[in-house]
């Protein structure tokens, strides 16, 4: 199947709307990040404790999703400019990719929302311990 260069660049408008998510998911961390480091500091809580070190792995999630997005991106724009060659075979090849890329990108979100998940029951576990 051959694809003609516009299915490439219907995935434009995803990926924006995709890194405005993710920008806001790595700003709410950081600040996040920013209050913890504060109370740990202050109190020595191991409920912080366990706060921040469920923090770095989000934010580790955060940046691959990131990372594979950007990936992902390059590829599509790549096998863009190669359909416009009439290079189909490679075209399709590497748009194969760009989806495999932003596909492994969106899985890697819905960990980060499991994790997100995980740290908010540390926080009702300690009330309910209060």
């Amino acid at each position: 199947m051959d694809i003609s260069i516009t299915t490439p660049a219907l995935l434009f408008p995803a990926i924006s709307v995709l890194f405005l998510a993710y920008s806001n998911r790595f700003l709410a961390i950081a600040n996040r990040i920013r209050e913890q480091h504060n109370l740990f500091n202050k109190t020595q809580s191991p409920v912080a404790k366990k706060q921040i070190d469920s923090l770095r792995l989000r934010l580790r999630f955060i940046v691959g999703m990131q990372l594979m997005a950007v990936i992902g991106i390059i590829c599509c724009i790549f096998a863009m400019g190669l359909i416009f060659y009439r290079l189909q075979y490679y075209g399709n090849l590497i748009f194969g990719f760009s989806m495999a890329f932003i596909i492994l990108s969106l899985l890697a979100s819905i960990s980060e929302i499991l994790l997100s998940t995980k740290a908010i029951n540390i926080e009702l576990e300690d009330m309910e311990a209060s």
